[in-house]
């Protein structure tokens, strides 16, 4: 066995036979490298051997077939990359062995010899395929001039079987079989086998192709026919409707300035639905959505107010209050005429039920003269609510967004998305996410809706959204939205919403005149203190509401002229009173203070009891405290205990004795970081038997070291104070940057002392 070494390149897709040449793309380094190894050291000699797996990038000796090609380098051409070179196949050679190199590597080969078999048969074959390839001359691409000029030479079977082989349109297991196959006639045999196959496929090509162009004639066939019955409806009066409507369509079209990727949309079309029968199911759906196109605004828009000052007066007509929100949209219509052009922004308005949020999008589109539409998203699931359903659907409609647009009938109405914290997802898609391309800035100038398929400008759209709780909104949503929050109103604010808007409306709808119903500022403040406990007006414009109807039916039962409201009528026509607010201590108490809470309707003062008794030193907790105020508690007790020399209070009076902190109102549940320093003067208080003062209320968070927190809600606790008739609030002093937002009334008849430590709120609070 004669064995040979040589440098190794391994191809992909690629088997080259004895006698034949090919040009191949060489790329790998370690092939670039073998086939210079190939130029410099082996006399241009070198084996190709194909990779059974093409996408294989490091093959390994598995990874190769057995069998390759001894092959000659004929040619090489450099390029940045890769080389591109000829081979010529010399011999079949088997893979004894792959010696890995440091560049390229090298394998050892024993060379392979043809075998000759039956003399007789090989001639008959030789025939056999000469005539089969005279025949599919011309029919076949890889029968060549070449090849029959070849056989006509009368080459033998060896170089036959090799040559033809190269042209076939085989697999490459199928060419490495005729590469490992010694036997002349064996491989004789299986060209001729695959000549059968390709002749048997080249029919069955033809057949198909045939059948196509008589599908096509068919289709030109139908055209014809549908054409002349096109002729025939028109001489009946059939189509006068259809091409009515398309000529309606096409001198809308040339009438206005659509833009024109829309002209072109609605003109093909107007073309399909001209070439459909009436009586055919899609001219509907066609017509449908041309309409669509054609129905919304894609020019037309309301030249905005530019009087600053009568947008203002529009807006405080309508609203008492609302300063930051008022001030936001004067800033925006002052920069839009100092710019010409603006991005309108996204608003988004966050507050309890009833504070006016959505009546507040309509004020500013009457003080902008713009048109207003409302979407609300409560319980949307479906993101096609938002984004349309696609054509291809039975009843499709575009989204909410677009039928908004549509219904404004311009293109920079005011868009109130109602309840934006409402939405839910479920498998039908997550209607949030949508909703964040209509309110970005940045992307909703080109809105893609399902159903309309074309981009569609928002960017004019001055969008405001509503919301009861911030936390509810998607953060990826949150990020996109300019968030203006709205807190309750004041009792102040209250009678002022009740006497210039409520009771006029109500005296309105319930055909009284003023004359006939009177109530006065005590009354209404009475009414809002007593019967109703909320953030927002709404309870209170039922309360009036109920009055008012009182009023028609004693006006009409009685035959009173007119009636003013008193409190004893109130209690006649309302029952008793229904809310309690808290009250001040009439006197001062040991271990009892008055705390300061924030609700979802409004602030309200409360008492917190510290009492002590003989036991081992256990805390005890009462009032439905929620984990933040019991840790508060615990700490309060341990700063009292580590400062009981500070207070003179005997340490072993903490031993000796069980501590009972009590919030009342048990039934109701409380929680919140700003009951530390109310705790802390309780404990101090009933250990020391120091009374607290019963007009001074307190709010803030304690630390272990004594230090006065921060809290949130100054301007609803510094108002329930006040209604409590207080005079003195003990505030963090972090805290003294809210007081401008407390209104002055209040700053005028109570005294706020910032605390940084717990020492000057003993000093404040405790009776000396």
């Amino acid at each position: 066995m004669e064995l040979n070494t040589y440098p190794l390149v391994c191809t992909r897709g690629v088997v080259l036979y004895p006698n034949q040449e090919i040009v191949i793309d060489v790329g790998r380094d370690t092939s670039v490298h073998a086939v210079e190894n190939a130029q410099d050291n082996y006399d241009k000699k070198i084996c190709l051997f194909s990779q059974k797996e093409l996408e294989q990038e490091n093959p390994a000796t598995e990874d190769i077939y057995s069998v390759g090609t001894l092959c000659e380098v004929r040619h090489i051409r450099r390029f940045d990359n890769f080389l591109r070179v000829k081979f010529r196949g010399i011999k079949r050679v088997k893979l004894n062995k792959w010696i890995n190199g440091s560049l390229s590597d090298l394998v050892e080969v024993e060379i392979l010899e043809s075998e000759k078999q039956d003399t007789v048969e090989e001639e008959a074959l030789i025939r056999m395929i000469a005539d089969e390839l005279d025949r599919m001359q011309g029919q076949d691409r890889f029968v060549t001039k070449e090849i029959v000029m070849e056989i006509s030479k009368g080459m033998g079977g060896e170089f036959l079987s090799d040559k033809a082989v190269q042209g076939l349109p085989l697999d490459l297991e199928r060419k490495q079989k005729y590469l490992e196959t010694l036997g002349v006639n064996d491989r004789l045999m299986m060209l001729l086998q695959d000549m059968a196959k390709e002749k048997k496929m080249s029919e069955v090509e033809k057949q198909i192709n045939e059948t196509v162009k008589e599908r096509i004639d068919q289709g030109q066939k139908d055209y014809y026919l549908r054409e002349k019955m096109n002729v025939i409806r028109e001489e009946l009066g059939d189509t006068v409707a259809q091409d009515e409507d398309a000529a309606k369509i096409r001198k809308r079209l040339a009438e206005n300035p659509y833009p024109d990727y829309i002209k072109k949309k609605v003109s093909d079309e107007v073309s399909r639905y001209e070439m459909l029968p009436m009586a055919s199911g899609e001219t509907g759906v066609i017509k449908a959505y041309i309409d669509w196109l054609m129905d919304l605004p894609w020019w037309q828009q309301t030249k905005d107010n530019e009087d600053l000052n009568a947008a203002e007066a529009t807006l405080n007509a309508d609203h008492y209050g609302l300063e930051k929100v008022k001030e936001r949209i004067l800033e925006y219509l002052a920069v839009k005429q100092m710019t010409n052009s603006l991005n309108a922004p996204i608003i988004c308005l966050v507050g309890p039920p009833g504070v006016g949020k959505t009546s507040l999008a309509k004020s500013v589109a009457r003080a902008l003269d713009r048109k207003f539409v409302k979407m609300s998203l409560g319980g949307v699931r479906d993101e096609a609510e938002i984004r349309g359903h696609r054509r291809t659907y039975l009843g499709a409609l575009p989204g909410r967004i677009i039928q908004g647009m549509k219904k404004a009938g311009v293109t920079n109405p005011v868009f109130l998305i109602d309840e934006i914290d409402k939405m839910a997802s479920d498998y039908k898609g997550d209607p949030s996410s949508a909703m964040l391309e209509v309110l970005d800035p940045e992307q909703n100038s080109v809105f893609s809706d399902h159903y309309i398929e074309e981009p569609y400008d928002l960017s004019k759209v001055l969008f405001i959204a509503t919301a009861n709780y911030l936390e509810n909104i998607p953060p990826a949503l949150r990020d996109r939205l300019e968030i203006i929050e709205l807190s309750s109103y004041t009792d102040a604010e209250k009678v002022h919403i009740a006497k210039d808007h409520l009771v006029p409306k109500q005296l309105k709808l319930n055909g009284l005149k003023p004359s006939q119903l009177k109530i006065d500022d005590d009354m209404l403040l009475y009414l809002i203190r007593y019967y109703t406990r909320e953030a927002g007006v709404r309870s209170l414009e039922r309360t009036i509401a109920t009055i008012c109807r009182k009023t028609v039916l004693a006006i009409l039962k009685n035959n009173k002229r007119s009636i003013k409201l008193t409190k004893k009528l109130v209690h006649e026509w309302l029952g008793n009173e229904k809310v309690d607010y808290g009250k001040k201590e009439k006197k001062d108490q040991v271990g009892t203070v008055t705390g300061l809470a924030y609700t979802s309707f409004g602030g309200d003062i409360l008492q917190i009891e510290a009492t002590r008794f003989t036991g081992k030193g256990r805390l005890v907790l009462t009032g439905q405290l929620g984990d933040v105020m019991k840790e508060s508690a615990s700490i309060a007790l341990d700063y009292v205990r580590t400062h009981a020399t500070e207070f003179k209070i005997d340490p072993k009076l903490f031993e000796e004795n069980d501590v009972h902190i009590h919030v009342p109102e048990g039934a109701v549940p409380k929680d919140g970081p700003s009951a530390g320093v109310t705790m802390t003067t309780a404990l101090v208080s009933c250990f020391s038997n120091i009374p607290v003062k019963a007009n001074l209320a307190m709010t803030g968070e304690v630390t272990l070291r004594g230090n006065v927190l921060p809290i949130g809600g100054l301007k609803e606790k510094s108002l329930a104070a006040h209604r409590s008739g207080i005079d003195t609030i003990l505030i963090p002093k972090e805290n003294v940057k809210d007081l401008d937002d407390v209104p002055q009334e209040v700053k005028d008849a109570v005294t706020f002392i910032p605390c940084s430590n717990v020492s000057q709120v003993l000093h404040n609070a405790l009776v000396k």
